[in-house]
């Protein structure tokens, strides 16, 4: 048996699994994080209270929106722009009267009217803030909380490559708000350590965010990067996320 070959099989099942849905439960116990001051769960909660309408941009398997169900208003809707996870939220949100519909924030306008919703969130997907501030109504909120694109930077040295999206900074998102006629009330930063258990359990969080990742990447052929990680005394990065709370 060669104990090499055994890992780097093991990391190409894990990075080949399929993936449904944008949950990371499954990786509680093996990746430890801080997390940011603020609850974005929280203040969604208190953008929502009261409410008559609401859109969630970005909403993956549905996962986040579901656990708002008693405080969402009637007329709420989402977007996902990843095809694999629409079904999946669909079945998830059908139960509480959420529609969700296919948009994906780089190249298409948001398919709602001027002035039509209460409240827009945004966690951790693209969105467009000219379009943001065209479909809230007058006095209506926008609640966002995003991956820095810096995040993991460290990380990505290893493999030889820079920052994700480095020009995703809470800086320029106040800037573009602002410019969109937003009114910025809240814009906070965060950094702080995470700590994956094993290379086994870093692999297993990437191929969900395969952005982190060199194009074409391969356990094969990052396989000399991923085993100077397996001979580290410890997985510790650096997460890096921002909120903007902004009204129309």
């Amino acid at each position: 048996m060669d104990p090499t070959a055994d890992l780097l099989a093991d990391w190409s099942r894990r990075f080949a699994e399929p993936v449904s849905g944008w949950s990371f439960t499954a990786l509680t116990d093996v990746v430890q994080t801080s997390g940011p001051p603020w609850s974005y769960t929280a203040l969604a909660r208190e953008s929502l209270t009261g409410a008559g309408s609401a859109l969630d941009l970005g909403t993956g398997g549905g996962e986040f929106l579901t656990g708002l169900a008693d405080v969402l208003p009637p007329d709420t809707h989402a977007t996902e722009g990843w095809a694999p996870n629409l079904p999946v939220a669909r079945a998830a949100l059908a139960p509480f009267g959420v529609g969700v519909v296919a948009h994906d924030a780089a190249r298409d306008r948001l398919p709602f009217p001027d002035g039509r919703f209460d409240v827009v969130l945004s966690r951790h997907t693209a969105y467009a803030a000219d379009d943001v501030a065209r479909v809230l109504r007058p006095g209506g909120t926008f609640l966002t909380q995003q991956v820095d694109g810096r995040n993991l930077d460290d990380l990505a040295a290893v493999f030889g490559t820079g920052p994700a999206f480095p020009d995703v900074t809470l800086e320029n998102a106040g800037r573009a708000a602002r410019s969109a006629g937003l009114g910025v009330e809240v814009a906070e930063s965060w950094s702080g350590p995470v700590r994956f258990a094993d290379v086994a359990t870093l692999v297993s969080f990437l191929r969900m965010v395969p952005w982190q990742l060199p194009a074409g990447f391969t356990v094969e052929g990052c396989a000399g990067s991923l085993l100077a990680l397996h001979a580290r005394p410890e997985l510790r990065f650096t997460e890096r996320r921002f909120l903007l709370r902004a009204r129309r």
